[in-house]
């Protein structure tokens, strides 16, 4: 069986300014604050946004706590989700969930209501690509890149080592 091929639609380049407007984006929002709590998805999520974070911290005086959220990405209901911060540590902050693609919003939605447990002052959702095939009534606050893709692409994005890049397939 022939394999699909993959065509780049990000650069490491063009990811680095996506995330460097998304810290700007965010810290234009908060920059009253003293301190965010930033969650990342794991595995590609928690990249994203310790990249994120980095930006953020160039940019603003900002305190900023970076957290993990474990959770099976397709049964989220039938598997515990882990943060690998204390929960209770949330309340009254502001949060950031952060992962690398919304596709259904099955991941975001279950780790937002997880989160929301907590009792934040504000919760915010930021991806890198937002493919627009929402199965889930939910939606990214801070985008990198929007595509409206058919149902059967499928994006993926690389952020291992230093050559960052986004492709689709």
């Amino acid at each position: 069986m022939p394999t699909k091929e993959r065509t780049q639609i990000l650069d490491h380049w063009e990811i680095d300014q996506k995330i460097r407007r998304m810290a700007h984006e965010i810290y234009e929002d908060h920059y009253k604050e003293k301190s965010l709590v930033v969650v990342g998805v794991k595995d590609q999520g928690v990249i994203v946004a310790k990249r994120l974070v980095e930006e953020l911290r160039a940019i603003s005086s900002l305190e900023i706590e970076v957290m993990e959220l474990d959770m099976h990405k397709d049964q989220p209901l039938k598997h515990d989700i882990h943060l690998s911060g204390d929960l209770s540590g949330l309340k009254s902050k502001v949060v950031l969930v952060v992962d690398d693609v919304l596709n259904s919003g099955r991941t975001l939605i279950y780790g937002v209501r997880f989160l929301l447990a907590a009792g934040p002052k504000s919760l915010r959702t930021v991806v890198l690509v937002d493919r627009i095939h929402r199965t889930f009534p939910i939606r990214a606050d801070y985008v990198g890149l929007t595509l409206s893709t058919n149902i059967k692409e499928h994006i993926e994005v690389e952020m291992a080592g230093k050559q960052h890049a986004a492709y689709i397939q």
